[in-house]
């Protein structure tokens, strides 16, 4: 089996037509869902509401050219199917973190450096972003009763952030190399990949946005509007 995975194009600007690459799925990946799934459905048994307690996170890329409506798109297949997808070779876009539950969305968070230009998620950023945005904002809820999730992108999981989100969450946070494992290439698993990402983007192009500026601005108004019914 084979996840297509997107590509960033700026890692290939030689050629305009940037290739979506498949990524093998291995035994081990089956055994860890499972486990995962299992674990939840447990944790389900005792607390009936659980699922609805758990904050899943993640980015997305939200290009001008509206070329981010394919971004987050997967295919699962037998064999890689080799999909190609064209994008300008400097293209525009904004990168977006947002984390969902059941009561809400924290977020949209845009990665900006400290000049306000919009720059890709490092390490050092995401630490910055939990810091000074998702924490605070998380004096809103009761976080003794929310776990939180990421995947396993490298960004999400040095050991400072891993350190920086169980002084938070202790025990309730799911994550490689955090007390419960995130599965790997487990996309399906998250709403986010699931449905907002996708909801989001089947919206803010409708005006044909020409800037950033106004992309960004239709981000917050479409997250803005997503009610807790929806969620």
């Amino acid at each position: 089996m084979f996840l297509l995975l997107s590509r960033d194009p700026e890692e290939r600007v030689l050629q305009k037509s940037t290739p979506r690459f498949g990524l093998a799925i291995h035994q081990n990946d089956h055994q860890a869902r499972r486990r995962f799934v299992e674990w939840a459905q447990n944790e389900i048994a005792v607390v009936p509401d659980f699922h609805k307690r758990i904050l899943f996170s993640d980015e997305a890329y939200f290009w001008l050219n509206g070329y981010v409506n394919k971004q987050n798109c997967r295919i699962w297949s037998e064999a890689n199917p080799q999909v190609y997808v064209e994008t300008p070779l400097h293209p525009e876009k904004l990168t977006v973190w947002c984390a969902l539950w059941a009561g809400g969305i924290i977020g949209p968070y845009f990665f900006k450096n400290d000049e306000g230009h919009n720059v890709t998620v490092n390490g050092d950023r995401y630490r910055a972003m939990i810091t000074n945005f998702f924490i605070p904002e998380l004096n809103n809820h009761d976080v003794q009763e929310l776990w939180f999730q990421q995947d396993g992108a490298t960004c999400h999981t040095a050991r400072a952030t891993i350190d920086l989100l169980k002084d938070t969450f202790g025990d309730r946070l799911i994550s490689r190399f955090g007390p419960v494992n995130w599965p790997p290439r487990s996309c399906d698993l998250t709403p986010l990949d699931y449905f907002l990402w996708g909801y989001v983007k089947s919206l803010v192009y409708a005006d044909k946005p020409q800037t950033l500026d106004h992309l960004e601005g239709n981000i917050h108004r479409v997250i803005a509007d997503i009610r807790p019914q929806m969620l």
